[in-house]
């Protein structure tokens, strides 16, 4: 390749760091986050987590009961199933008493609790206690002897039968640091492993992602260098792959157009040439040679004169209508009146026949005089390429609103594969096949630009042996018709 200089690859931009490696770091972030998050909330945060679980287990589980006895008038046995139920589910020890201590219920599910150490003036005084304080309250309380901490719930509440009741839930609080020096452990193996992982990831992802693009890449270089003819790999992921397909599509119309562009060249070379050395060289005979000076050779001057102005000025119409610089001037008028005009100025060409055929008067919404050189240029290709015969029929046809056009000659057909290239700029069936004298080449092209412009169908029915059909259709309209012109569509052929 030839895009390297000094050293240095143009096509890469300065201060951006390559896919492989952003997907690297990418992955090493990611890693990183998640090993932090995994070594805050399972160390630091552990124990803050836990005591919020239990505080709120053992206050929901505190006001469930009194919600409940608030609720229902309940008997001794009923309380004690409830007080029962609750602390073998949440593993809490509960004591419920009335506001003096007098008789207790309670249920123990740890043997450190202290609450069958309390005496009835110790539940009393716990009761006017936490009636102060706004009827619940709760508290920790630290182990004796190597004792856990325990938390502890108190609640007073009257029931529904309209008696006082103390009620208080104590939980054992277990100490968090074996479990976090467990965690510890795992933990720096889980980081391990998760490096590990993560590395292999990124590299595995990063060589899947970036080798393909990196072909894609190369190939693109190569294409930015003229070189049309490459192959865009389709593997990896389906947005890699369909950048391929559509690089490879790209240099497949870049082939064409490059070959256009030839084409267009050496055409545009020969048929600019041919008339400037025929003007050139029988100027010089006029000059030079005595007699020479006659009517026949100044015609042959004007003529060929006539004929490059003609290809200038096709080749400056096609460029502006292909790049729609040329507003269409679209007005309701009589295409069948418009197209008889055409033709009554081809009648004085002796040495053909042509005839029109319409029913009607066609009226239709359009630019006129784009639409008579298209005409026009149907009708001259005609004249290029009939038989024999040299007839040339032109006919009207009206279907469903829609009125047809075709121009009809006795020609030597085209072939069925060659169909779709004819409104290509230059294109010839038959290479050898030398146009005559009138026409640039460029009428078919110019005739597609004006039809997609307007939106119109077009096409061509041709069978070898027996002649071709060129064929327009657009929309038939009222002769009164003033509807406002919509932007026209594009140009379909079939």
């Amino acid at each position: 390749m030839k895009y390297k200089k000094n050293g240095e690859n143009p096509f890469r931009p300065r201060g951006k760091i390559g896919i492989r490696w952003g997907i690297f770091a990418g992955f090493a972030i990611f890693t990183l986050v998640i090993i932090i998050l995994l070594w805050v909330f399972q160390i630091a945060l552990l124990e803050s987590f836990y005591r919020s679980i239990k505080t709120q287990e053992i206050r929901s589980t505190g006001e469930s009961i009194t919600a409940q006895m608030q609720q229902e008038n309940m008997n001794v046995f009923r309380m004690e199933e409830v007080i029962t139920n609750a602390a073998q589910e949440k593993q809490m020890s509960i004591l419920l008493s009335d506001e003096r201590g007098r008789w207790t219920i309670l249920k123990k599910s740890s043997p450190t609790s202290f609450l069958d150490r309390l005496s009835w003036v110790d539940l009393a005084q716990i009761y006017m206690e936490t009636d102060s304080r706004g009827g619940k309250y709760l508290y920790s309380q630290n182990g004796n002897d190597g004792q856990p901490e325990n938390m502890i719930y108190v609640s007073t509440f009257t029931e529904k039968g309209g008696d006082n009741r103390l009620l208080i839930l104590d939980t054992s609080i277990v100490p968090v640091e074996s479990t976090v020096d467990t965690l510890k452990i795992q933990l720096w193996y889980l980081t391990i492993v998760m490096i590990l992982l993560g590395l292999g990831l990124a590299i595995l992802i990063a060589r899947r992602i970036s080798a393909p693009i990196r072909q894609i890449n190369e190939s693109a270089k190569t294409l930015a260098t003229g070189e049309y003819q490459i192959e865009f790999e389709d593997k990896g992921f389906r947005e890699i792959a369909e950048l391929g397909n559509t690089l490879r599509y790209a240099a497949s119309e870049l082939s064409k157009v490059e070959q256009l562009r030839r084409d267009l060249i050496a055409n545009v070379s020969h048929d600019l040439r041919t008339p400037l050395t025929m003007i050139a060289g029988y100027s010089e005979v006029m000059r030079d040679i005595p007699g020479e000076n006659t009517p026949e050779n100044v015609q042959i001057i004007i003529d060929e004169t006539h004929r490059l102005t003609t290809l200038v000025n096709d080749m400056l119409d096609l460029s502006k209508l292909q790049a729609q610089a040329i507003p269409l001037e679209k007005s309701v008028f009589n295409l069948t009146e418009s197209i008889r005009e055409i033709m009554t100025r081809y009648d004085k060409m002796a040495d053909f026949r042509f005839s029109f055929e319409a029913n009607e008067e066609v009226y239709v919404n359009a630019d006129e005089l784009k639409i008579s050189q298209v005409v026009y240029n149907l009708v001259n290709n005609a004249i290029n390429y009939t038989g024999a015969d040299k007839t040339i029929r032109v006919c009207q046809k009206v279907r469903d609103g829609v009125v047809r056009i075709e121009v009809i000659d006795s020609g030597e057909g085209i072939p069925a594969d060659k169909l779709k290239d004819i409104w290509e700029r230059y294109y010839k069936v038959d290479k050898s096949h030398k146009r005559a004298q009138v026409g640039s080449g460029l009428g078919l092209s110019i005739v597609k630009s004006i039809l997609d412009l307007h939106g119109g169908m077009y096409g061509v029915q041709s069978e070898v042996g027996k002649g071709s059909v060129f064929w327009f259709e657009l929309k038939q309209v009222s002769p009164d018709h003033n509807e406002k012109d919509l932007p026209a569509s594009s140009g379909r052929t079939s």
